[in-house]
Protein backbone atom coordinates (compact mmCIF):
# COMPACT_ATOMS: atom_id res chain seq x y z
CA UNK A 1 0.00 0.00 0.00
CA UNK A 2 0.93 3.68 -0.93
CA UNK A 3 1.20 5.43 2.30
CA UNK A 4 3.47 8.43 1.06
CA UNK A 5 1.48 10.07 -1.79
CA UNK A 6 3.36 12.98 -3.61
CA UNK A 7 3.43 16.25 -1.90
CA UNK A 8 3.01 19.58 -3.51
CA UNK A 9 5.99 20.11 -5.65
CA UNK A 10 8.79 22.71 -3.44
CA UNK A 11 11.60 23.97 -5.77
CA UNK A 12 14.78 24.43 -4.49
CA UNK A 13 17.49 26.98 -5.93
CA UNK A 14 21.04 26.75 -4.12
CA UNK A 15 23.71 28.89 -4.09
CA UNK A 16 26.00 28.81 -6.80
CA UNK A 17 25.24 25.73 -8.62
CA UNK A 18 22.12 24.46 -10.06
CA UNK A 19 19.63 22.05 -7.98
CA UNK A 20 19.93 18.61 -9.32
CA UNK A 21 16.38 17.90 -10.37
CA UNK A 22 13.60 17.25 -8.52
CA UNK A 23 11.94 13.60 -7.52
CA UNK A 24 9.05 13.11 -8.79
CA UNK A 25 7.83 12.07 -5.19
CA UNK A 26 8.18 15.56 -3.33
CA UNK A 27 10.68 18.38 -3.86
CA UNK A 28 14.43 18.51 -4.91
CA UNK A 29 17.25 19.18 -1.95
CA UNK A 30 20.31 20.68 -2.34
CA UNK A 31 22.55 21.22 0.83
CA UNK A 32 24.82 24.16 1.08
CA UNK A 33 25.16 27.28 2.72
CA UNK A 34 21.91 28.80 1.59
CA UNK A 35 18.95 28.13 -0.82
CA UNK A 36 16.42 29.54 -2.00
CA UNK A 37 12.84 27.56 -1.62
CA UNK A 38 10.01 28.65 -4.19
CA UNK A 39 6.97 27.36 -2.06
CA UNK A 40 3.40 26.67 -3.35
CA UNK A 41 0.82 28.77 -0.63
CA UNK A 42 0.39 26.93 2.88
CA UNK A 43 -2.72 25.00 3.52
CA UNK A 44 -3.93 28.14 6.45
CA UNK A 45 -2.52 30.47 8.63
CA UNK A 46 -3.27 30.79 12.37
CA UNK A 47 -4.14 34.33 12.99
CA UNK A 48 -6.73 36.25 11.10
CA UNK A 49 -4.13 39.23 10.35
CA UNK A 50 -2.55 36.81 8.09
CA UNK A 51 -3.43 35.87 4.52
CA UNK A 52 -5.35 32.74 4.55
CA UNK A 53 -6.26 30.60 1.44
CA UNK A 54 -9.59 29.36 0.60
CA UNK A 55 -8.84 25.78 0.84
CA UNK A 56 -7.35 26.03 4.10
CA UNK A 57 -10.55 27.54 5.56
CA UNK A 58 -12.92 24.92 4.44
CA UNK A 59 -10.61 21.65 4.30
CA UNK A 60 -11.94 18.87 6.33
CA UNK A 61 -9.63 18.60 9.70
CA UNK A 62 -9.61 14.74 10.29
CA UNK A 63 -6.51 13.97 12.16
CA UNK A 64 -5.26 10.91 10.89
CA UNK A 65 -4.61 10.88 7.14
CA UNK A 66 -2.38 7.84 6.83
CA UNK A 67 -4.88 5.33 8.70
CA UNK A 68 -2.36 4.65 11.66
CA UNK A 69 -4.93 1.49 12.79
CA UNK A 70 -4.35 -0.07 9.33
CA UNK A 71 -0.66 0.00 9.23
CA UNK A 72 1.39 -2.67 11.20
CA UNK A 73 4.55 -0.68 11.12
CA UNK A 74 3.33 2.59 12.86
CA UNK A 75 1.33 0.36 15.65
CA UNK A 76 4.08 -1.25 16.51
CA UNK A 77 6.06 1.89 16.62
CA UNK A 78 3.25 3.42 18.72
CA UNK A 79 2.88 0.39 20.91
CA UNK A 80 6.54 0.10 22.26
CA UNK A 81 6.21 3.61 23.12
CA UNK A 82 2.80 2.99 25.38
CA UNK A 83 1.00 5.83 22.82
CA UNK A 84 -1.96 4.63 21.36
CA UNK A 85 -4.13 7.59 21.08
CA UNK A 86 -3.04 9.41 17.77
CA UNK A 87 -4.24 12.85 17.28
CA UNK A 88 -2.78 13.34 13.92
CA UNK A 89 -0.72 11.52 11.12
CA UNK A 90 0.14 12.83 7.41
CA UNK A 91 3.21 12.55 4.82
CA UNK A 92 5.67 15.96 5.85
CA UNK A 93 8.84 17.21 4.76
CA UNK A 94 11.81 17.43 7.24
CA UNK A 95 14.53 19.14 6.15
CA UNK A 96 18.19 17.68 7.44
CA UNK A 97 20.90 19.41 8.64
CA UNK A 98 22.60 19.68 5.54
CA UNK A 99 19.54 21.14 3.86
CA UNK A 100 18.35 17.94 2.28
CA UNK A 101 14.51 17.23 2.42
CA UNK A 102 13.47 14.06 3.46
CA UNK A 103 10.32 12.15 3.22
CA UNK A 104 8.31 11.32 6.55
CA UNK A 105 5.39 10.58 8.12
CA UNK A 106 4.40 12.70 11.08
CA UNK A 107 2.42 10.97 13.95
CA UNK A 108 1.05 13.09 17.00
CA UNK A 109 0.17 11.57 19.74
CA UNK A 110 -1.11 13.29 23.34
CA UNK A 111 2.45 12.80 24.88
CA UNK A 112 5.09 12.80 21.64
CA UNK A 113 5.41 13.13 17.73
CA UNK A 114 7.29 10.85 16.08
CA UNK A 115 8.42 11.22 12.56
CA UNK A 116 9.09 8.06 10.58
CA UNK A 117 10.49 7.28 7.35
CA UNK A 118 7.76 5.89 4.58
CA UNK A 119 10.78 3.78 2.55
CA UNK A 120 12.04 2.23 5.88
CA UNK A 121 9.47 1.57 7.90
CA UNK A 122 12.18 3.21 10.83
CA UNK A 123 11.20 5.64 13.04
CA UNK A 124 13.58 8.60 12.82
CA UNK A 125 12.91 10.73 15.69
CA UNK A 126 10.34 11.12 19.23
CA UNK A 127 9.64 13.96 20.32
CA UNK A 128 8.38 14.35 23.58
CA UNK A 129 5.87 16.75 23.80
CA UNK A 130 7.06 18.11 27.46
CA UNK A 131 10.12 18.90 25.31
CA UNK A 132 8.56 21.44 22.57
CA UNK A 133 9.34 24.98 23.98
CA UNK A 134 8.21 26.85 20.84
CA UNK A 135 6.79 26.43 17.72
CA UNK A 136 8.00 28.65 14.61
CA UNK A 137 5.61 30.11 11.38
CA UNK A 138 5.82 33.24 8.98
CA UNK A 139 3.33 35.84 8.90
CA UNK A 140 2.83 34.78 5.33
CA UNK A 141 0.85 32.05 3.14
CA UNK A 142 3.77 29.12 3.01
CA UNK A 143 4.30 25.64 4.48
CA UNK A 144 6.89 25.71 6.70
CA UNK A 145 7.06 25.88 10.21
CA UNK A 146 9.84 24.58 12.76
CA UNK A 147 9.59 22.60 16.60
CA UNK A 148 11.75 24.07 18.49
CA UNK A 149 13.29 21.83 21.00
CA UNK A 150 15.79 23.03 23.34
CA UNK A 151 17.22 20.26 25.65
CA UNK A 152 17.80 18.13 21.88
CA UNK A 153 17.79 20.11 18.25
CA UNK A 154 14.87 21.68 16.27
CA UNK A 155 13.23 20.36 13.69
CA UNK A 156 12.49 22.25 10.42
CA UNK A 157 9.40 21.18 8.49
CA UNK A 158 7.09 21.94 5.61
CA UNK A 159 3.20 20.35 5.09
CA UNK A 160 0.21 21.49 3.81
CA UNK A 161 -1.87 21.24 7.04
CA UNK A 162 0.91 23.60 8.81
CA UNK A 163 -2.23 25.35 11.22
CA UNK A 164 -3.59 21.97 11.46
CA UNK A 165 -0.31 20.97 13.01
CA UNK A 166 0.59 23.31 15.54
CA UNK A 167 -3.06 23.94 16.59
CA UNK A 168 -2.69 20.42 17.26
CA UNK A 169 0.34 20.17 19.20
CA UNK A 170 -0.54 23.02 21.42
CA UNK A 171 -3.85 21.90 22.47
CA UNK A 172 -2.12 18.24 23.14
CA UNK A 173 0.66 20.24 25.29
CA UNK A 174 -2.45 22.30 27.33
CA UNK A 175 -4.02 19.12 27.95
CA UNK A 176 -1.14 17.25 29.43
CA UNK A 177 0.29 20.29 31.09
CA UNK A 178 -0.60 23.93 32.68
CA UNK A 179 2.03 25.18 29.90
CA UNK A 180 1.37 26.26 26.53
CA UNK A 181 4.04 26.76 24.07
CA UNK A 182 4.59 29.86 22.77
CA UNK A 183 3.92 30.37 18.60
CA UNK A 184 6.45 32.83 17.39
CA UNK A 185 5.00 34.43 14.19
CA UNK A 186 7.88 36.12 11.97
CA UNK A 187 9.17 36.44 8.73
CA UNK A 188 12.87 35.18 9.94
CA UNK A 189 13.59 33.02 12.44
CA UNK A 190 16.46 30.91 13.58
CA UNK A 191 16.20 27.09 14.35
CA UNK A 192 18.89 24.52 15.60
CA UNK A 193 19.16 21.96 13.07
CA UNK A 194 21.80 20.31 14.80
CA UNK A 195 22.95 20.45 18.29
CA UNK A 196 25.86 23.12 17.24
CA UNK A 197 23.91 23.93 13.43
CA UNK A 198 22.20 27.40 13.48
CA UNK A 199 20.21 28.14 10.40
CA UNK A 200 18.11 31.27 9.52
CA UNK A 201 14.62 31.02 7.56
CA UNK A 202 13.38 34.24 5.61
CA UNK A 203 10.63 34.14 4.36
CA UNK A 204 9.29 37.00 1.30
CA UNK A 205 6.59 37.46 -1.06
CA UNK A 206 7.00 36.96 -4.42
CA UNK A 207 4.67 36.53 -7.66
CA UNK A 208 2.79 33.11 -7.00
CA UNK A 209 3.70 32.49 -3.89
CA UNK A 210 6.17 32.89 -1.07
CA UNK A 211 9.81 32.70 -1.37
CA UNK A 212 11.98 30.82 1.18
CA UNK A 213 15.84 31.43 2.22
CA UNK A 214 17.43 29.15 4.44
CA UNK A 215 20.89 30.18 5.40
CA UNK A 216 23.46 28.20 7.32
CA UNK A 217 24.85 30.53 10.10
CA UNK A 218 27.69 30.14 12.35
CA UNK A 219 27.71 27.28 14.92
CA UNK A 220 26.67 28.30 18.47
CA UNK A 221 29.05 28.32 20.94
CA UNK A 222 29.33 25.51 23.74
Amino acid sequence: MDRFRPLRRIQVDPEPAPAAPPPPAAAAANGGAGEDVSAAPAAGLLMASRVRRRSAVYRDCKGDYIGVPNDPCLTKILSKQGDNKVLFADKVLKFTQSGKMKRRILVITDFALYLVDPDADILKRRIALAAVDKLCISKLSDNFFAIIVPTEYDCLMASTRKKEIVDIIIKAIKSNSEYQPQVASSNRFEYHAAAEVIKEVEFEEAEGGVKTRITHKAKAKS
